[in-house]
């Protein structure tokens, strides 16, 4: 992208900014532990990310065996996470350049169905918080992604120009469609094998990839405006 845009590039967190798979997936296991259930393994956990903490808790329970309506699930569950919020948690390689790289050109903003509180916590404890003009949560005052009344928010700071969505699931493909947005899929994240096919034109392989699909569909929203 070369000379002055107008838009809004918004992004996921969970497996779009930052792998925080292990550290989701070692909190749910111990969750489920804790009220005698079953260890849950990583990459059934990984399966339930992506709708917020409460389907993630009713989920989990499930798996094991326990009562997904267990009083307090969600609180219990978020303390068990917060204690290994940044245990592993990282910026996926190569996003902290990208940000460099977009922050110059034109707004960002994370919307996001994690809880608002460890959302700005890892985005603080990585160095990144300050690229974000705003930061959407999943408990915050719009309904929960594919809603898409948080991404619609966003339009008022795009200056006239097109939105565009970075996400890894489907559940940040409907946002983005309900918004009238382009959807570019993290194709590194790990919720990117659970999007079908065809579901986007503009797939990043990488996130050194994300500047150039990002451009491009910020073009392609210019044309459709």
């Amino acid at each position: 992208m070369t000379g002055p845009v107008t838009g809004l590039i918004a992004f996921d967190l969970d497996g779009t900014l930052v792998d925080s798979a292990a550290d989701i997936a070692a909190a749910a296991s111990a969750f489920t532990e804790s009220l005698g259930g079953r260890p849950l393994g990583h990459a059934e956990v990984v399966a339930m990310v992506g709708e917020g903490v409460a389907l993630l808790v009713q989920r989990a329970l499930t798996a094991a065996g326990l009562d997904p309506e267990t009083p307090d699930a969600v609180t219990r569950y978020l303390a068990l996470y917060d204690e290994r919020l940044l245990a592993t948690t990282a910026l996926y390689p190569g996003i902290r350049s990208v940000l460099d790289h977009l922050d110059p050109l034109l707004p960002l903003a994370v919307v996001t169905n994690k809880p608002s509180a460890p959302s700005e916590r890892i985005l603080d404890a990585l160095g990144v918080r300050a690229r974000f003009q705003t930061v959407i949560g999943g408990d915050g005052p719009f309904p929960r992604k594919p809603d898409p009344a948080g991404l619609l928010s966003l339009t008022a700071h795009a200056n006239g120009g097109p939105l565009v969505f970075v996400g890894d699931s489907d559940v940040d493909a409907e946002a983005a469609d309900r918004a009238g947005a382009a959807f570019v899929l993290a194709g590194y994240g790990f919720g990117a094998t659970r999007v079908a096919d065809g579901r986007t034109r503009f797939v990043a392989a990488s996130a050194a990839d994300l500047p150039r699909v990002i451009g491009e569909a910020l073009r392609l929203g210019r044309l459709r405006a």
